[in-house]
C-alpha cells in the first residue's frame, strides 16, 4: 500500500513532520542525478498509476538518455515510488509535492514539463471522435495525466498543442455518450485558445466546432446554430471560400439544419460541401463518404429514394474500403441504408443490415452506447412497420433505457423513442382486442 511508504520513511526518522521530511531529503541526497531526474519527471504525473510506457514516452519527449528501468527499481527500494503491478507506478501525494519542489531547482525543469505535455498530446491526438471499447481501454489509464496537462500544465503546451488535450478529453467522453463530461472540456478549450490568440485563430473555430456539436448531440440546437454559423465564416476569413474545412464547417451546419427538418436550408450546404470536397479531396476519402450519406439522408427525409439510394451505397462501399469493417462509421452507413429500404418497404433488404450494424455497435461501443439506443429503435421500427409488436416492444423498451440513461429525459431521441413505444403499445390494443373477441366466438361455439 501506498501508505506503507510514509510508515517506512518515518521509521527513518524522528517523528513529525520534520521528521518525514528529513527522511525525504536523506533518500534525496542518496540518489545519483539520473535518478534524481526520473524521480522529478514522475512527479509530472497526476496522482493515479502511471503506466511505465507513458513514463517511456514522455522522457524521450524530454530528451533524457540513460536506464530509466534501473532508475525506476531504486526509486521503488529507497520508497519514493510504489509499483503497482508490473510496469505501473504510483507516487504518494506527499512525496509527489516533494519531489515538485525539487523539480523547480532542477536547471532542465522547463524541458522536463514541455517533455511531459509533448508525451500526453500525442495521446490525446489519438483518441478518435467515437471511441470503441478498445479505444477507451487504452485511454481510460492515461486520461488523468490527460487532464493534468489540460489544467496545471497548460502554460508549456506549444502553440500548435495547446488546445489538443482538452479537445482529447471531450472525445474521450462525448465519444461515450457522457455529454456532461465532455462539455467543461470543449469550453476550457475555447477559453484556451481565445487567452493565448485572441479571438480569431484557427483553434478558436475548432473549439466553437467541437462545442456546437456537442451541443447539436444534446439537442440544444438554438444554442449550436450561433457557434456554426460564426465557425463557417471565422473558417472563411481564415483560409479562403474555397478549403476542405470550409468543406466541413458547411456539412457541420447543414447536418443542425437537417436535423431539425430545416431541409431547404441544408440541401445548398450539402451539396456545396460535396463538390468542394470532390474536388480538393478526390473520390476516395472517409469525408467524402461522410457528405455522400448525408446528403442522401436529406434525400430520404423529403422522399426523394430514388436520389438518396445510390449516394448510400456509394458511401457504403466507400466506407467498407477506406475503414475497414470494424469501424463504427461503417455500422452507421448500413443503419442509414437500411432506413431507406423499410420507408420503402424493404423490409426483407432493410432487416439483415439492421441487424448486423446492431451488432456492430454492440461489439465496438458496448451495450450502454446512445448509438446502440438508435440502432435498437431502428430495428425496433422494422418489426413495428411490420406489425411484429412482439419483437419490436423489447427493443423500443431497451432504446428507451440507454437514451434516459445516458441522454437525459427530455433528449429529442428520448422522446422520440418513448413516443414509438407509446404509439406501438395504442396499435396493439385493438389487435388484443380483436384477438379476445375471437377467443370467445370460438369458446362460445363449442357451447
Amino acid at each position: 500500500m501506498l501508505a506503507d511508504i510514509l510508515a517506512r520513511l518515518q521509521k527513518q526518522a524522528s517523528a513529525g513532520e520534520s521528521g518525514v521530511a528529513a527522511a525525504f531529503e536523506l533518500n534525496w541526497q542518496s540518489l545519483e542525478p539520473e535518478a534524481q531526474k526520473l524521480a522529478c519527471l514522475l512527479s509530472l504525473f497526476a496522482l493515479a498509476p502511471i503506466p511505465w510506457s507513458l513514463v517511456e514516452s514522455t522522457a524521450s519527449a524530454s530528451h533524457l538518455e540513460f536506464d530509466f528501468k534501473a532508475n525506476c527499481t531504486i526509486l521503488v527500494k529507497r520508497y519514493l515510488l510504489q509499483e503497482l503491478a508490473e510496469d505501473t507506478y504510483q507516487i504518494h501525494d506527499r512525496i509527489r509535492e516533494f519531489l515538485q519542489q525539487k523539480l523547480e531547482d532542477l536547471a532542465e525543469a522547463n524541458e522536463l514539463k514541455r517533455g511531459y505535455c509533448q508525451a500526453m498530446v500525442a495521446v490525446a491526438d489519438d483518441i478518435p471522435q467515437i471511441p470503441t471499447l478498445r479505444d477507451i481501454a487504452q485511454a481510460t489509464p492515461v486520461i488523468p495525466h490527460i487532464e493534468e496537462t489540460a489544467t496545471v500544465y497548460q502554460a508549456w503546451l506549444r502553440d500548435k498543442d495547446l488546445i489538443s488535450p482538452s479537445v482529447g478529453l471531450g472525445r474521450f467522453y462525448q465519444g461515450q455518450g457522457a455529454y456532461e463530461q465532455a462539455l467543461p472540456w470543449y469550453k476550457q478549450s475555447l477559453l484556451a485558445a481565445k487567452e493565448r490568440f485572441g479571438e480569431e485563430h484557427w483553434d478558436v473555430a475548432i473549439s466553437l466546432t467541437y462545442l456546437a456539436l456537442l451541443y447539436k448531440s444534446q439537442g440544444r440546437y438554438s444554442e449550436a446554430e450561433p457557434l456554426l454559423i460564426e465557425t463557417l465564416a471565422m473558417t472563411k476569413r481564415l483560409l479562403g471560400d474555397e478549403h476542405p474545412d470550409v468543406a466541413t464547417s458547411l456539412n457541420n451546419l447543414a447536418g443542425l439544419y437537417n436535423s431539425q427538418g430545416r431541409y431547404s436550408d441544408a440541401e445548398p450546404l450539402l451539396i456545396e460541401a460535396l463538390a468542394m470536397r470532390k474536388r480538393f479531396l478526390g473520390d476516395k476519402h472517409p469525408d467524402l463518404a461522410t457528405s455522400l450519406n448525408n446528403l442522401a439522408l436529406l434525400y430520404k427525409s423529403q422522399g426523394r429514394y430514388s436520389e438518396a439510394e445510390p449516394l448510400l451505397i456509394e458511401a457504403l462501399v466507400m466506407k467498407k474500403r477506406l475503414l475497414g469493417d470494424k469501424h463504427p462509421d461503417l455500422a452507421t452507413s448500413l443503419n442509414n441504408l437500411a432506413l431507406l429500404y423499410n420507408s420503402q418497404g424493404r423490409y426483407s433488404d432493410a432487416e439483415p443490415l439492421l441487424i448486423e450494424a446492431l451488432a456492430m455497435k454492440k461489439r465496438l461501443l458496448g451495450d450502454k452506447h446512445p448509438d446502440l439506443a438508435t440502432s435498437l429503435n431502428n430495428l425496433a421500427g422494422l418489426y413495428d412497420s411490420q406489425g411484429r409488436y412482439s419483437n419490436a416492444e423489447p427493443l423500443y423498451i431497451e432504446a428507451l433505457e440507454i437514451a434516459e440513461q445516458r441522454l437525459g429525459a427530455n433528449h429529442p431521441n428520448t422522446i422520440t423513442y418513448r413516443e414509438n413505444l407509446e404509439d406501438l403499445r395504442r396499435n396493439r390494443q385493438p389487435l388484443f382486442r380483436r384477438m379476445v373477441a375471437f377467443v370467445s366466438r370460438w369458446f362460445q361455439s363449442f357451447r
